[in-house]
């Protein structure tokens, strides 16, 4: 069923904020922190050292109204910094592949920064900055097979 939530992009202390988030909305995550180290590595992407392996790939925790955040931890090490404008993403999980890359399409016309969707190990994925500034995510999680 698609859904939306909101993704949030921390240097570093993704998991002490999801914690304090934890128990100020007293909820259980719905995605308990996963690190970098488990993320299987990909030809062409050089190894991470040793002090970002612990970081957060990715947490996810329901707040209200059936709203969910999400977040990472950013990779001074992969070059990448939190400014202002960059900290946040709306995370979009239509029911198919068809509709992501029609909001794609829309989201991106005129917009930088795109990375079509496309079949990674977690499912289908891709990413953009729309025209007016506005960071978008459409994620499809593979279902597990029965």
């Amino acid at each position: 069923m698609s859904h939306v939530s909101i993704y949030l992009n921390f240097m570093g202390n993704a998991e002490e904020a999801f914690n304090h988030y934890k128990k100020v909305f007293r909820t259980e995550f719905s995605t308990p922190p996963m690190r970098y180290k488990d993320i299987p590595p990909r030809e062409g992407v050089p190894p991470l050292g040793e002090a970002d392996k612990n970081k957060v790939t990715h947490v996810a925790l329901p707040i209200l109204g059936g709203i969910q955040i999400m977040a990472t931890d950013m990779l001074e090490s992969m070059g990448q910094k939190l400014i202002e404008g960059n900290n946040f993403t709306i995370s979009l999980s239509p029911d198919t592949k068809e509709e992501a890359d029609r909001l794609y399409n829309g989201l991106s016309e005129g917009g930088t920064e795109g990375v079509a969707p496309h079949d990674e190990f977690w499912g289908y994925w891709g990413t953009c900055r729309d025209r007016f500034g506005i960071r978008w995510m459409l994620n499809i999680i593979k279902q597990p097979q029965k």
